[in-house]
């Protein structure tokens, strides 16, 4: 039966298990064979990303014909107005075409978030402030394009949830198995973190 892993990439990592460069891996968190990521999340991005054995869920998962919704916490310089938020929920025009119509809104920055390794770069002189992005599709770096479009360019970018898995108990580093239809769920342990761990979902995406 397949397998599906759910693992909280930290920043840094790329979304493959063996890299030329000697860089992070998904083989350093995970260790299991014959997975693979369905889809791709940026080394400098960091969050949820899915892991499976079975191609046909792979690409259930990862193809934009599907439309699988995913939801991102994004950290923007600015304080995005109403009118942004309108442009990202109609679609932007980016170099490569029209963006899909987004669900976007404010949101108070997540609670008990573990901190950046390393850290954001702020300018001191400008505020940041918190969206919560709902995409359909995916474009090569498309959040921190769309973001950049409405004139408030991506800080830190993590992905919250794909369809109905989320982030919620997993620390930076840490993975878990979950159910396959037709199958028994199971959990399986990574290496030891002391980074606070997410909270449910209805207690962390708190609109302003």
């Amino acid at each position: 039966m397949p397998r599906l892993i759910l693992l909280n990439k930290p920043y840094g990592v790329l979304p493959q298990f063996t890299d030329e460069q000697g860089r992070p891996t998904l083989a350093d968190h995970v260790p299991v064979k014959g997975v693979y990521a369905a889809g791709r999340l940026d080394r400098d991005s960091e969050g949820l990303l899915a892991l499976s054995d079975d191609g046909a869920l792979i690409a259930r998962i990862a193809s934009p014909k599907h439309k699988l919704p995913k939801t991102y916490w994004v950290q923007v310089e600015g304080i995005p107005t109403e009118e942004a938020l309108q442009r990202l929920r109609d679609g932007v025009t980016l170099n490569d075409g029209p963006t899909l119509p987004a669900e976007a809104r404010r949101m108070e920055e997540p609670d008990g978030l573990w901190p950046r390794d390393p850290p954001v770069r702020f300018r001191a002189a400008i505020p940041t402030s918190w969206i919560a992005l709902t995409l359909r599709e995916g474009r090569n770096r498309q959040v921190r394009r769309m973001t950049a479009a409405v004139g408030f360019p991506t800080l830190r970018l993590i992905r919250w949830s794909i369809g109905d898995w989320t982030l919620d108990g997993l620390a930076p580093g840490e993975w878990r198995e979950v159910t396959v239809p037709g199958r028994t769920s199971a959990k399986a342990p990574s290496g030891n973190t002391k980074a606070k761990r997410p909270r449910s979902q209805g207690n962390r995406i708190r609109p302003l």
